[in-house]
């Protein structure tokens, strides 16, 4: 299954692809289906060569009109192809596998009507699951589907949709057209009887493209089909004027599917998102932000991606940063969601430096040896790292010539595959900058910097000396250069005590520092502010501390700030603090609770909560975790309360205060709102939110699995089904722990919704020592567990399952004795592994810093 990337190489200098023709039939109700390949290829005469196709059998192999025998060319995994001719025509007849674990081509049963509904998600090496294939980005190709299905289906791939026409009776064939040459991953098929409204925009080159959205019909209903078309619409217009370079492709259809692993996948012409997009309850404004920049991140991928593709995975990185940098860019400038830029410095860069700070960091350009390297590095690095480096790339080149490099790099390299070099070397023609030592600095070294301001003054009001001082840990000792800026911000108070009484900024002053002390002489003569930000409008990707004078204004008048993109920052930088055990876990607990209320980013508000729970969770310290969480659940019943009713912030209030509800009068307030009690005005009480009440009263031992049945009856959608199955794992009892243990390590008979679902409950308790018994036997599971299941599944219990909550020594000493076993050929499990060791040591330290603080 492990391709590595000699090998692909080698295949690469070998082979030069021509076309597939792939034929499926997918009449079959459960087990399999049958797929039949048909590609041309050109080859060095004489050679041998071998295609993947994951199969569960295969009846025919026919190389260049010569059968070869099945039992001996193929194992299931690859199939051999000796004595190629210089073109050759290859013809195999396959039965694969549908999966449940949103790898290839995922089947579904909507419990709603027991309609079936297949997609295929291939990125990275999953093409091979549904039709034999050279698995690699740079052999790329034209691909025709034909697929016979019911005939009551619709039939979704890369080219436009044909008319069907019968096969048989109940059953039709769709014909499509080839696609354009693209690599395999990012080609697609989606089948089942879904819902669809379609739409059409005029792009920059005058076609006509037609636009589609596409659900399961029991979720028909609640597809906001105009917020997206709208959003699709203003991403057409932003891309084709930045990259001067019309739509590649010639439709462009959005579609909705079941248990799907992530949150979209770029797939020429045909994206696939996540169903929980599809908003069937209130949802917040975060949530409601994330799928519009998903959206644009997806549609931004349609030129950086798939019409020019990256060589080999290490470029997995340029990838996904640049569509996520792009997608920002595009949310803040062109649509309503003008604060992305506060939203991205809160959610994706507290990613990036967190994973940044992992044992397991690595430079952004990682070293990509086979496929199990690509698929432990889609991670905080290669997308929130690489974007918030490609922001400090603009800032270092300048926007314009930036985008002007861009441009020249479509028009060079399209339909093309490339690698870092033919971008860099654009940049540096449109912008005149030498850019190899900014690439050594920032991409090929690991770890983030730390910058703080160093100020002193006349005794008075007066800045002397100003120095930005730059810091490295000391594993990655790598001072880098920055292009940032320094704001100045003083409280909004005339000398009547009038004003707004906000933090306003009065000075900005951008420069270029690439040492560990950087002398600011423009700034010496001015008067010292209320508050100094050295990474102002976070143009650097770095931590940031503040000076003792900005802190202390900075803890009084953190709700001050006139904009929210200075204010998230200093949130980062405390949060950050935190984390690092530099400052009490229960100080920044007080810090979340006494300004979350004027808090006006939805996004912000969602990490917020987020960061005050994992405190909570693992950085107080146990001996006062139980009164802090119970203290921090009051407080948020407050927030709640006299929040507006109705509003965002009631909503986040309300589901963060039932999730760590603990004291019986605060469950019989959980109780009151899922029983339709009006304690909190204008609060909308849904189904959605009507699953978290409840499973917060199973978690606190309120209510049973027969509620959870009642519910489920209301309820029996798969949302319905995947939330009831989370509720009974969260019941808080011997029995019911070991029932989840069984059904996830032991039996392996879940789907990969449905194990995440479990695994959440299995996590979700008051008193850890439920989760005790476990830990020996999650050692003993896990290396089989590796061994016999798919990435997907095994990764998310390696996490998962891993005893995090039981920060003791003893829990990283079995880490440690784990590890030591482990051969060196598991670099996935190992680097999953040092992970999970890293919270559980990070979290004793900060446990150590907020004992101390209560001495």
């Amino acid at each position: 299954m492990n391709l590595t990337r000699e090998e692909a190489r080698g295949r690469a200098d070998l082979l030069e692809i021509e076309s597939y023709h792939v034929t499926l039939d997918l009449r079959r109700p459960e087990r399999t289906f049958g797929s039949t390949t048909v590609v041309r290829f050109r080859a060095e005469a004489g050679s041998s060569t071998f295609i993947d196709a994951v199969t569960d059998s295969v009846h025919e192999v026919v190389l260049n009109g010569r059968p070869l025998d099945p039992a001996e060319v193929s194992d299931g995994v690859r199939i051999q192809l000796p004595h190629l001719e210089a073109n050759n025509e290859l013809r195999i007849v396959s039965d694969a596998l549908y999966m449940n674990t949103g790898e290839g081509l995922h089947r579904f049963v909507d419990p709603v009507d027991n309609e079936v509904y297949l997609y295929s998600q291939f990125e990275v090496p999953d093409a091979r699951r549904m039709f034999a294939v050279f698995e690699q980005p740079d052999l790329k190709a034209s691909f025709t589907f034909t697929v016979t299905a019911p005939s009551h289906w619709t039939v979704v791939s890369n080219s436009p949709a044909p008319r069907p026409h019968q096969a048989d009776d109940g059953n039709s064939i769709w014909e499509f057209p080839p696609t354009e040459s693209i690599s395999s991953y990012i080609t697609a098929l989606i089948a089942g009887p879904y819902g669809s409204v379609k739409s059409e925009l005029t792009s920059s080159d005058g076609r006509t493209i037609e636009l589609g959205v596409y659900a399961r019909k029991s979720l028909m209903q609640y597809l906001d089909v105009e917020n997206i078309f709208d959003l699709t619409r203003k991403g057409f217009e932003f891309y084709e004027q930045q990259f001067d370079t019309p739509y590649p492709f010639t439709k462009y259809d959005q579609l909705f599917v079941p248990e799907f692993n992530a949150g979209a996948m770029e797939n020429a012409g045909a994206v696939t998102f996540l169903e929980n997009y599809i908003f069937r309850s209130k949802v917040t404004d975060a949530m409601v932000e994330r799928r519009a920049i998903t959206i644009l991140h997806e549609l931004a991928h349609m030129w950086f991606g798939d019409l020019v593709t990256m060589r080999w995975w290490n470029d997995l990185w340029l990838n996904e940063s640049f569509a996520e940098f792009m997608s920002t860019l595009a949310a803040a400038e062109n649509t309503e969601w003008k604060q992305a830029w506060t939203t991205f410095a809160s959610l994706e860069k507290s990613w990036a430096y967190r994973q940044d700070q992992l044992p397991t960091t690595h430079p952004i350009v990682a070293e990509i040896r086979d496929l199990e390297d690509v698929q432990v590095n889609f991670d905080g690095i290669t997308y929130a790292k690489g974007a918030s480096v490609l922001k400090q790339l603009v800032a270092w080149v300048g926007r314009d010539e930036f985008m002007e490099g861009v441009r020249r790099y479509f028009a060079k390299h399209a339909w093309r595959n490339t690698e870092l070099k033919d971008l860099l070397a654009e940049l540096e023609a449109s912008s005149g900058r030498d850019l190899a030592l900014w690439s050594s600095h920032w991409l090929e070294t690991a770890g983030v910097n730390t910058i703080r301001p160093e100020i002193e003054t006349d005794g008075g009001e007066i800045i002397t000396s100003f120095t930005v001082v730059q810091s490295a840990p000391d594993e990655y000792p790598s001072i880098r250069p920055h292009r940032l800026a320094i704001g100045f911000y003083d409280l909004d108070v005339a000398q009547d005590g009038t004003g707004s009484g906000k933090l306003v900024r009065n000075h900005r002053l951008e420069l270029d520092i690439s040492a560990e002390r950087t002398s600011v002489p423009e700034l010496v003569g001015l008067e010292c502010p209320d508050f100094v930000l050295v990474n102002d409008d976070d143009l650097a990707y770095a931590k940031v501390r503040l000076d003792d004078s900005s802190l202390e204004t900075a803890k009084h008048h953190l709700k001050d700030f006139a904009d929210s993109l200075p204010r998230t920052l200093v949130w980062g930088s405390a949060w950050d603090a935190a984390r690092d055990g530099e400052t009490p876990a229960r100080r920044y607990v007080d810090l979340v609770l006494n300004n979350i209320a004027y808090e006006s980013d939805s996004s912000v508000i969602l990490v917020l909560l987020r960061q005050l729970t994992s405190a909570l969770t693992f950085y107080v310290h146990p001996e006062a975790r139980k009164d802090t969480t119970a203290a921090a659940a009051e407080s948020l019943w407050s927030l709640a309360s006299n929040a507006d009713g109705g509003t965002d912030a009631q909503l986040q209030f309300a589901k963060a205060f039932a999730a760590l509800a603990r004291t019986s009068g605060q469950l019989d307030r959980v109780a009151g709102l899922l029983d339709g009690a009006p304690a909190l005005n204008g609060l909308d009480v849904d189904t959605d939110l009507r699953w978290e009440l409840l499973t917060s009263l199973v978690a606190g031992g309120r209510a049973d699995t027969a509620a959870i049945d009642d519910e489920l009856a209301r309820d029996n959608t798969s949302s319905g089904q995947r939330a009831a199955a989370l509720a009974k794992a969260a019941v808080p009892t011997p029995e019911a722990k070991d029932r989840v243990w069984q059904s996830v390590v032991v039996k392996d008979e879940n789907s990969k919704a449905m194990q995440q679902a479990q695994i959440a409950g299995f996590t979700r308790v008051h008193d850890t020592a439920l989760l005790v018994p476990y830990v020996d036997k999650y050692f003993d599971a896990v290396p089989g567990i590796v061994e016999s299941r798919t990435h997907e599944l095994s990764q998310q219990i390696v996490v998962g399952l891993f005893p995090a909550q039981l920060t003791t020594a003893r829990t990283q000493d079995k880490t440690d004795a784990f590890l030591a076993t482990l051969p060196a050929s598991s670099n996935s499990l190992r680097r999953l592994m040092l992970e999970n060791r890293d919270g559980i040591a990070r979290a004793l330290k900060a446990q150590q810093a907020d004992q101390s603080e209560a001495v």
